[in-house]
């Protein structure tokens, strides 16, 4: 959410649209009117609550008025995947549609040494057929009820902020907790507007996923990196998964029909989705800490891990298959990162975001300095995080111990230690409302391999010691005499904490221990769950010291935010929270580097990219889709079927697979990505260059009719829902 959100009345009292200047003005220009003009932002943008949805500005900018009944179908066909994407139900018996890359850790975890099903594919033939998934959990939200006076009032103002931290966290985990009995739905007290809000919200859960269909991992990422983030794209980035109640497929009552039209250029579209995270509210002072500290530190990470990751995988084809997930969203993750330094690293961008809150500075402080003014307090409570940012990354976060092992010991031994503790007052994943997700994945039978631990392991020791020193008194401990390479050795071959793919008979005591509580724990000799009980004092300390200035840049968030409510109301989104948003947008190409290019490509662009890089990796095609090319050839309809489509839409990473529907309400594509220029949303909006990347929906079923013999997936969808706009 820019903080010019609350300037627009200052700059001009006639309200032109922004989006007509932005065509004709440079990237950092349109930001700026992003930045500066409110709800005259640049055209399409926002990432809109579905309890607030900016209904009237999309009938103004587009002639559609979307109505109630639209709204609840749509909400409460959208899934949200705990392992980090969006997705909607495609049928009434509990069919969900994503893209593959979000089902990819779960369908990773299928496999095994006789089927790389990632790489390979799988289609289910058979209900009967259907693989169920290890750890996988699936989310639709039923309800959404502010609770910002309940949370408000546990702190009062002249609490101090190691207090008010417990006294927030209790209030809403009370919240959650009466909800949850209340009501047996998942319940989860979102913080919005960086503090300026809190809704509950309520969600149906779904425990027992399978896999239905997924396509080979080269056709779902055709171009590899290589394309990754561009446009144009040929990508057929989907899978589906079923959910099950009772061991039964779910009967749910709503889900998206599939488009009777296909997309097309100049249509108007609306994206339901998860989107991760934004910092468009924050602060100059936290985005020059994002800049300066946190990016550089993530991309460090990234770039050790690519390389760690990528050597492993050469090692063999098992060796491969068991790394190739993981390295892909390394990858991905470097990339993005990258991006969004590059744009904090553009003098004008950020002078832009200066050029806004000296503004509102100079409205809300009223002139006041020290400790009254919220933005003041804000610098402060930052700069008590960056002196301990990179220690508390490499333990907190556990960026010095990476390894499978190494979380599930720090979880049991923390499960154990905050459940003999009032709900209130644990740490936030071990509240009672999440106690059953929490345990989901404590005790998932995905397979774990030694090999890869260790590598990974040792890695991140050696990355905590060089950034540390190999003389930091908690390095040395941690050690233990060793170099990292030996020490990460022994741990894994020690530990006992997690499901091997060889039933060799070694134990798995995950859940004596955590059964057992802390008797088990005190008298356990597994190495693993020693060094998380080694690190942790310091670990919760650092926890402790972050948090209580988070607290405080909280308390001074929300201070900004109720003068912006006082005069403009709701009527502006919050920054991404990782939970249910309404975005939207038109359907167009753009320019890359001064070259045009489409609103939307084709199977028929497909085989000539492939035959344009002789099918060199990554652009070579699957061997299903090579045996079919002949036969494929002769069919006009198919190879010009829209593929993949280029849109306005406001997105981030978490809306990965989310449904693309049209003003029906009908299931027109499925986004899997941004173009280059699109990283940069992270931090503001801009609609000249950035765009929201999607599988058409008429590719998607013509792949399933023409490649996969596959179209069932589809036939139950084609009657629509009643969905009255």
């Amino acid at each position: 959410m820019p903080y010019g959100v609350w300037m627009y009345s200052l700059l001009s009292r006639r309200r032109r649209p922004a989006w007509k200047w932005a065509r004709t003005t440079p990237l950092w220009a349109s930001l700026l009117v992003a930045l500066m003009m409110g709800l005259d932002a640049v055209a399409d943008e926002g990432m809109w609550l579905f309890s607030a949805p900016p209904v009237d500005r999309i009938e103004a900018d587009h002639g559609i008025r979307l109505t109630p009944q639209w709204l609840e179908h749509v909400r409460l066909s959208s899934v949200r995947f705990s392992s980090g994407g969006s997705g909607s139900f495609v049928s009434a018996d509990g069919l969900v549609l994503t893209n593959h890359h979000v089902g990819a850790d779960a369908i990773q975890k299928l496999g095994d040494a006789s089927r790389d099903l990632l790489k390979d594919g799988f289609l289910a033939a058979t209900v009967a057929d259907e693989l169920r998934c290890h750890d996988l959990e699936l989310n639709v939200l039923v309800s959404i009820e502010d609770v910002t006076d309940r949370v408000q009032a546990a702190v009062p103002e002249a609490m101090a902020d190691d207090e008010a931290v417990i006294a927030r966290r209790a209030a809403m985990a009370d919240i959650e907790k009466a909800s949850l009995a209340a009501t047996g739905l998942r319940s989860d007290v979102v913080t919005l507007w960086q503090g300026g809000g809190y809704h509950l919200y309520r969600s149906k859960k779904y425990t027992d996923v399978r896999l239905v269909f997924a396509p080979e991992q080269q056709i779902a990422f055709f171009g590899g990196d290589a394309d990754n983030f561009e446009f144009p794209r040929y990508n057929l980035d989907v899978c589906f998964f079923r959910a099950y109640e009772e061991g039964r497929p779910a009967r749910v009552g709503h889900h998206l029909a599939w488009a009777t039209q296909p997309v097309a250029a100049g249509d108007v579209v609306f994206v339901s989705g998860h989107p991760g995270h934004t910092d468009r509210g924050a602060t100059v002072a936290e985005l020059a800490s994002l800049r300066d500290r946190r990016l550089p530190l993530d991309l460090r990470i990234l770039n050790r891990l690519e390389a760690t990751i990528g050597a492993y995988a050469t090692r063999g084809p098992e060796e491969r298959r068991q790394a190739t997930q993981d390295l892909h969203g390394v990858e991905n993750g470097r990339k993005a990162r990258s991006g969004v330094l590059a744009g904090l690293l553009d003098p004008r961008i950020m002078a832009a975001k200066r050029k806004a809150e000296m503004l509102l500075r100079a409205e809300l402080d009223g002139g006041t300095t020290g400790r009254s003014s919220p933005f003041l307090r804000i610098e402060e409570a930052q700069r008590a995080i960056d002196a301990v940012a990179e220690r508390h990354r490499l333990l907190e976060g556990a960026a010095g111990f990476n390894s499978d092992f190494f979380r599930t010991a720090r979880t049991i031994l923390r499960a154990v230690e905050e459940g003999a503790k009032p709900n209130g007052l644990r740490l936030r994943e071990y509240r009672d409302s999440n106690r059953e997700s929490l345990l989901h994945q404590l005790f998932s039978k995905k397979p774990v391999y030694d090999g890869f631990e260790t590598v990974k392991l040792a890695d991140s020791l050696t990355f905590l010691a060089t950034t540390l020193g190999g003389d930091d008194p908690l390095v040395v401990r941690v050690l233990d005499g060793l170099p990292p390479a030996e020490r990460a050795a022994g741990l894994v071959a020690g530990t006992e904490l997690g499901k091997r793919p060889d039933e060799s008979g070694r134990r798995d005591v995950r859940r004596e221990l955590y059964d057992g509580g802390q008797a088990a724990i005190e008298a356990s000799t597994d190495p693993m769950l020693a060094l998380a009980r080694l690190v942790d004092g310091e670990s919760r300390r650092l926890r402790t010291i972050v948090e209580s200035a988070d607290e405080v840049k909280k308390q001074a968030h929300a201070e900004i935010a109720r003068a912006r409510f006082s005069r403009d109301g709701l009527a502006v989104y919050p920054d991404a929270t990782f939970t249910l948003r309404l975005s939207y947008g038109v359907v167009t190409g753009g320019t890359q580097a001064g070259v045009s290019y489409p609103a939307i490509t084709t199977y028929r662009g497909l085989f000539a990219r492939a035959d344009e890089k002789r099918e060199t990796p990554p652009f070579d095609l699957p061997a299903r889709w090579r045996a079919a090319r002949d036969r494929l050839a002769s069919d006009a309809a198919f190879l010009d079927s829209p593929f993949n489509f280029a849109c306005t839409a406001d997105i981030i990473g978490g809306n990965s697979g989310s449904p693309v529907v049209n003003s029906d309400g009908e299931l027109v594509g499925v986004i899997f990505d941004g173009n280059i220029d699109s990283l940069v949303l992270d931090v503001a909006y801009d609609d000249e260059r950035a765009r929201a990347v999607a599988v058409a929906a008429s590719g998607i079923r013509a792949a399933l009719d023409c490649v996969y013999a596959a179209r069932s997936l589809v036939d139950k969808t084609v009657t629509r829902p009643a969905t009255a706009r």
